[in-house]
């Protein structure tokens, strides 16, 4: 497998980005979430990206504006989709044997494509995508409740209640919150929604089953959805050894489909 280092352009700002190269005709553009830069926590975007391109598929990550080695101001993820563009381009530049490339974002890079409409990808892997308004603290009712028939179910919880290891003021106030009805879908997943429901290829949303982000995404999205995917006991970023894998199967599928 090679790996290099390339150098783009987006309104007048120069980008930095890394291709991962694979003989496949079909790529992998990965989109980093908050300020993360495109190697990820502990190079842990790095190293999918390279066990991606030894199964062929070649594989492009990059710095948005403002963020890792990247030049211009720093607009977050509403503003990334120039960027997105931008890199899409750079890697059907580079690898001009790509007939398709599938695009792959976690958390409110999930939100960029969507709000993109796709970015002009192929297919889309979102994961946990983000649609808590203005950065709230605040779990919605729904993830609350099934947050709580999970612990019901789990005999370790209990014996914690039962020997008063928990403390009985938060869980009150817990499941105050849990009793409140369901808030209507944010602005921002409906904007999302809306960004994608032209898109013509195909979607899948891959939600970490321990994640509120994920969570709340299944509170505020469309019940009985195929598209959706979950992985038990998974956290945000997919770190545990059962749920890397799956997350590596679920993107290798896609990009095989």
């Amino acid at each position: 497998m090679s790996r290099r280092h390339l150098l783009f352009a987006c309104d007048g700002a120069r980008l930095v980005g890394t291709l991962d190269e694979g003989g496949e005709t079909t790529g992998l553009l990965l989109v980093t979430g908050g300020n993360e830069l495109r190697a990820g926590a502990w190079s842990g975007q790095a190293q999918f990206a390279a066990q991606i391109a030894a199964q062929g598929f070649p594989v492009f990550r990059f710095d948005r504006r403002g963020v890792g080695d990247s030049e211009g101001g720093n607009g977050e993820f509403r503003s990334s989709a120039p960027d997105i563009a931008a890199a899409l381009a750079t890697f059907r530049e580079t690898c001009p044997k790509l007939a398709r490339v599938i695009g792959l974002g976690n958390c409110d890079a999930a939100s960029a494509l969507m709000l993109a409409h796709g970015a002009g990808l192929d297919g889309l892997v979102l994961s946990n995508p983000w649609t808590i308004e203005g950065g709230g603290d605040e779990a919605p009712p729904e993830a609350v409740r099934d947050h709580y028939r999970r612990r019901l179910a789990d005999p370790a919880a209990i014996r914690r209640l039962l020997t008063g290891q928990v403390s009985l003021g938060k869980l009150a106030a817990s499941l105050i919150g849990a009793l409140r009805p369901a808030a209507p879908p944010s602005s921002l997943a409906q904007d999302m929604a809306a960004g994608i429901a032209a898109f013509p290829g195909p979607i899948r949303f891959l939600i970490a089953g321990n994640d509120r982000t994920g969570r709340a995404f299944r509170s505020a999205w469309e019940r009985g959805d195929p598209r959706i995917r979950v992985c038990e006991g998974a956290s945000h970023s997919f770190v545990e050894a059962g749920a890397r894998e799956w997350l590596l199967a679920q993107v290798l599928d896609a990009l095989r489909g």
